[in-house]
């Protein structure tokens, strides 16, 4: 049995239209049809809830709309300029966190935690590769979780599977999707990236301190021998710095810059929280200009505002599918999870549809073939990424 959720175009275009009424304007670019942050409701759906009070979708929908955005386009923008450097050779990216997160990750030490181990984990390759690291957090949203089945067994008894903070909860009493989580949702995504930002600003990556970032998790002594020998050479070299002058707060070793990333699963709740907002990097839109409506000065873009990346999974990629019409439209970078049934004629034709002007670094291919897949399905992915002109 199919296990996934798939609604019909009419069927999608209901559900959204009872949820709330969209007055975005649409807009054209190029690309083959009008786009608003609605219409994918006219595409079929994967992976798509099934709520019983479609009042309390509303609602829910309602709040998050009103509400202001978790992230800002200049954050957006920075990461974007930050990934063409990736593209281009000239920096690293790493992306870690959880695979799914829970409301109850929304703790202090948590939190701390996992931004220690990335800086961790950044200041291991900066120093192995001699180039800046792009850090992507897998938090402050990571709450979705796409099922290969909708329904389990526990103790005897089909129940609908666990699928995410933001749908449900993990105790078998409390699997009824409930609309309310989406508002929770935001709130804890919020208050995430609020105590991340308040810990980069305290100094959490000072570059002074590494070893504050503590090893308790390195359980092999022969890496954590290494960890701290890359410290010391580091600690050195700061010395100098020091000594010389050089070492000042100006210098970029006090902070890093982290952003934040989900996959885009729930739809409704991405539309909410997608806004017309004016673009501070218009020289890295390659987007041919856009006609205006009601006096817009053109310069303005639509920005999925809850978080700074966000992408599309091995699942929701269907080329004529709800999640591919959604993401074609928002200017944050995307990812696309790329597995062992993806074929390289159909990577082309999403990359065509979802980065057509080829803007460098909008696009991150995460790659999930499984270990024993690797050597007979990258190398195929890559060539046709190479000849199609795609960077």
């Amino acid at each position: 049995m199919d296990s996934e959720e798939v609604s019909s175009p009419s069927q999608a275009g209901v559900i959204a239209a009872q949820a709330r009424t969209t007055t975005n304007e649409s807009r054209t670019d190029g690309k083959t049809s009008t786009w608003t942050p609605s219409s994918w409701t006219t595409k079929p759906i994967k992976q798509h809830v099934v709520y019983d009070d479609r009042a309390a979708v509303s609602k829910a929908l309602a709040k998050l709309e009103r509400s202001p955005p978790i992230v800002t386009p200049t954050e957006i923008c920075q990461l974007k300029k930050s990934l063409r450097d990736v593209a281009l050779g000239k920096a690293f990216l790493l992306q870690g966190g959880d695979c799914a997160e829970l409301f109850d990750y929304c703790e202090s030490n948590m939190i701390e935690s996992k931004i220690k181990l990335l800086l961790q984990m950044s200041l291991v390759l900066i120093y192995g590769a001699h180039k800046p690291v792009v850090r992507i957090a897998r938090m402050a949203g990571q709450f979705a979780k796409p099922r290969s089945s909708p329904t389990e067994q526990h103790n005897g008894k089909m129940i609908p599977a666990f699928r995410g903070d933001n749908i449900n909860g993990h105790d078998p009493e409390d699997r009824t999707p409930d609309p309310s989580r989406l508002v929770s949702a935001y709130f804890h995504s919020a208050t995430t990236l609020n105590y991340i930002r308040a810990c980069l600003g305290s100094g959490i990556a000072d570059l002074h301190s590494p070893l504050d970032w503590e090893l308790g998790h390195v359980k092999d002594e022969t890496i954590k021998a290494k960890y701290e020998r890359i410290v010391d050479s580091i600690t050195e070299s700061l010395r100098f710095m020091k000594t010389i002058g050089a070492d000042s707060a100006a210098s970029g070793l006090e902070t890093v810059d982290l952003y934040t990333s989900h996959e885009g699963l729930l739809l409704e709740y991405e539309q909410s929280l997608t806004r017309r907002l004016k673009t501070p990097c218009p020289h890295l839109d390659a987007t041919p200009s856009r006609p205006t409506k009601n006096g817009d000065d053109g310069d303005k873009e639509w920005y999925n505002t809850s978080a700074h990346f966000l992408w599309i999974g091995d699942r929701t990629r269907q080329l004529n599918g709800a999640h591919v019409e959604y993401f074609r439209g928002i200017a944050n970078p995307i990812g696309i999870k790329v597995g062992p049934t993806l074929s390289p004629q159909d990577l082309i034709s999403l990359l065509s549809i979802l980065n057509p002007t080829r803007e460098v670094g909008k696009i991150t291919l995460i790659t999930r073939y499984g270990e024993a897949n690797i050597t007979s399905l990258l190398p195929a992915h890559i060539r046709a990424v190479q000849q199609s002109g795609h960077t």
